[in-house]
């Protein structure tokens, strides 16, 4: 039997219900433990020596929990409680029958690439460690603060100056982020088993206004200039302050998300417009 791991969306007052059901009716070990996906810290020491995490929830709760698993190469199957659920493999309805497949060795694990970010600051001399790093599923967003105003951000790729925005923000994403905020921005959906990474521009007035695929090695660096501050936001819930002068590096994760599969490879196609609420024109 596999050590497992149950992290639940709190909000959703059905998750932790279902998270004691699955444990009961399917009489998992004793080393089976339940915490909130919200508990990044103890979801890190808790996922030592376990081999398989279950999450209730949505795409955000999975985000969540794989900022602390990614590091331990630890998979993940997905419950969808949510809304669009691009990176969820099971629905609620006949989840008894379906997760017990998952409990057994054979299942085709999905590897999908992330991001890394480091904030180095305007006044930190070149003994000065960079924060972070921080590791993103989804993506990396540079944006204006709070004060409604557009912010100047210099793009470099590889070194190379590529464009200055004046902008709300720009969006580096990974395949599997392509669906969402730069999906939303008007970037491209990507495959998700695609290492590329997509930089979008939010609302540019000068600049570039087109989105860039770019090559998984890429190295790209947004540097905050003007009087605007703004903030960086990984994967949409961890964020910092960035002031002018401040820049980010962003590069290709070590790490890697772990899904474990058992639909057929084309299940994200076949879905996507379901997923985004659209509807095959004839059928």
């Amino acid at each position: 039997m596999k050590t497992v791991g149950i992290a639940y969306n709190d909000l959703i007052p059905e998750a932790l219900d279902l998270a004691h059901a699955i444990v009961g009716e399917l009489n998992l070990g004793p080393d089976t433990w339940i915490l909130r996906a919200e508990d990044a810290d103890d979801l890190s020491q808790r996922a030592r020596n376990t081999d398989l995490v279950i999450t209730i929830g949505g795409d955000g709760t999975i985000l969540r929990v794989n900022r602390a698993i990614a590091p331990q190469g630890i998979p993940l199957v997905g419950i969808n409680m949510g809304r669009l659920g691009f990176m969820t493999e099971l629905t609620v309805p006949g989840v008894m029958e379906q997760l017990p497949r998952y409990l057994n060795d054979g299942m085709r694990v999905s590897e999908h690439s992330m991001l890394m970010a480091t904030v180095h600051r305007r006044d930190s001399d070149a003994d000065t460690a960079p924060e972070g790093p921080y590791h993103a599923l989804n993506d990396v967003v540079l944006s204006r603060s709070r004060v409604s105003r557009v912010i100047t951000v210099r793009a470099s790729i590889d070194g190379a100056d590529v464009s200055t925005f004046r902008a709300d923000g720009v969006i580096l994403a990974t395949a599997t982020g392509s669906t969402g905020y730069s999906f939303a921005a008007g970037g491209p959906i990507l495959d998700p088993l695609s290492d590329d990474v997509v930089l979008t521009p939010l609302a540019s007035h000068v600049g570039l206004t087109t989105t860039l695929v770019l090559r998984p090695t890429s190295s790209v660096d947004f540097h905050l200039e003007g009087s605007q501050e703004a903030i960086i936001s990984v994967d949409g819930f961890e964020n910092h302050p960035i002031e002018p002068g401040d820049w980010v590096r962003i590069t290709r994760s070590p790490y890697r998300a772990r899904f474990l599969r058992a639909n057929e490879h084309n299940y994200f196609w076949a879905t996507l417009t379901r997923r985004l609420g659209l509807s095959l024109q004839g059928r």
